[in-house]
């Protein structure tokens, strides 16, 4: 692959546009980003994890700014307020202006929360999402959700902040453990799941190439659900009706994801688990069928991703997290539920009674996959 080999997808906000680019080299490809920045000055939040292994090719792109680095500690329990102070101190210590760029240099934690501090700092600078995971890539560095988690939830403090553009550059996936890439491809099943049921059957297709990471495969993937991200969030930007489709598997998955305190099970395994439960919860209300549910698993598992609970888990105490869902309104929970493969939806009053045995009679696991 080669520079006429990179996909560019465009995502259109009325006037504002921002290009996704995804393909190899991209990295080291700074005369293509570069250009995207106003000012003289540049802070670059990554973590250490990712910061030793990309932080030097993407730092010959700066040469010539006033730049410095922030870095996390890697993993979900450090997207918090405290780090986001931090990064703004960052900031202020760089002596960032207003024309200002905040470049997000690793995976979803890394840019939830660089992009929160960009909208914060100044109330909003500029900043450029660089996903070095494949759940980031297909998923959390398109359409300027940001935020940080609280004890209570998963990104319940946040804003939407746009990127000025979202660098993929494919070759970081070489130095991503099979666990978290794996974590990924559960983001590009959910969108065929949601919305694209040609892309379902594409990904049944492909499966095998997926897991195995073949190059065609995974920027086709990557392209396919992005490109139908960037549709919902162009109709709907603030997640007012249809963007909140996206969210399929979110509402349980947040809910597993913070009960086991953000360490048990990775992002993409929660919405993995989420996804099932939200296929039988439709088939529990009389939406779908068991064909479809099972299509669905199968894919999953297929995928490497696990489909049943962590074991120990409290079916009330679930129920609760969940109710703190941002979908919610004041006494009435709403899920994102499908009628098959490719056709979700919002469904609001869903019966908790209903819930709770859903995720009674979930098949448990003392280990994600």
């Amino acid at each position: 692959m080669n520079a006429s080999d990179i996909r560019t997808i465009e995502v259109a906000l009325g006037a504002r546009r921002y290009p996704v680019w995804i393909g190899r080299g991209l990295l080291g490809d700074s005369a293509r980003w570069r250009e995207r920045l106003r000012g003289r000055h540049a802070l670059v939040v990554s973590n250490t994890t990712v910061a030793p292994l990309y932080m030097e090719r993407l730092a010959r792109g700066l040469d010539g700014l006033h730049w410095s680095s922030f870095l996390l500690e890697d993993g979900e329990a450090h997207k918090t307020f405290a780090n986001v102070g931090r990064a703004l101190q960052a900031l202020a210590t760089l002596g960032a202006t207003r024309d200002a760029c905040v470049i997000a240099l690793g995976g979803g934690v890394v840019g939830d929360l660089a992009g929160f501090a960009a909208a914060c700092w100044m109330r909003g600078i500029d900043f450029i999402q660089v996903p070095t995971t494949l759940l980031a890539m297909v998923d959390s560095s398109v359409g300027g959700k940001t935020g940080v988690n609280l004890p209570a939830g998963k990104n319940l403090a946040g804003a939407f902040h746009q990127p000025l553009a979202v660098v993929a550059d494919i070759d970081t996936l070489a130095t991503l453990p099979d666990r978290e890439y794996r974590a990924g491809l559960a983001e590009v099943a959910k969108g065929a799941a949601i919305g694209d049921a040609d892309f379902f059957v594409w990904l049944e297709a492909h499966a095998d190439a997926l897991v195995a990471r073949d190059t065609g495969a995974v920027v086709e993937a990557i392209a396919r659900k992005v490109r139908y991200k960037a549709g919902v969030v162009a109709r709907d930007e603030t997640e007012q009706g249809e963007r909140a489709l996206l969210n399929l598997g979110h509402t349980f998955g947040h809910a597993l994801e913070t009960a086991g305190h953000y360490t048990k099970l990775l992002h993409g395994e929660a919405v993995a688990i989420g996804m099932v439960l939200a296929a039988r919860l439709s088939e529990r209300l009389g939406m779908s069928n068991a064909p479809d549910t099972a299509r669905l698993q199968r894919l999953l598992e297929r995928l490497g991703l696990p489909i049943a609970v962590p074991a120990g888990s409290d079916a009330k105490q679930l129920l609760a997290l969940m109710r703190l869902d941002k979908k919610n309104t004041a006494d009435t929970l709403r899920l994102i539920l499908w009628r098959g493969i490719g056709r979700a939806e919002i469904v609001g009053g869903v019966d908790e009674a209903t819930v709770i045995s859903v995720l009674e009679a979930a098949p448990a696991t003392t280990t994600a996959s």
